[in-house]
């Protein structure tokens, strides 16, 4: 993982161009669910890897295991 990539690794909770802070989610792209986060301007991060359903990445989330 590059340093500053995700929020966990350093890259700021508030999008620079639109200016909302994030908040960790549950996603959902063409390769699965996964731990993220949206801002005004669409995707903002990506803060797992992927999982095959809903409730598994709602479990990582809730559970806080997740990571890339």
């Amino acid at each position: 993982m590059i340093p500053g990539e995700t929020i966990a690794s350093g890259a700021s909770p508030t999008c620079s161009d639109c200016k909302s802070t994030v908040t960790l989610q549950v996603c959902q792209s063409a390769a699965g669910y996964y731990v993220g986060t949206y801002c005004s301007c669409g995707p903002y991060s990506r803060e797992s890897g992927y999982y095959k359903t809903h409730a598994d990445a709602a479990d990582a989330l809730l559970t806080g295991r997740f990571g890339r």
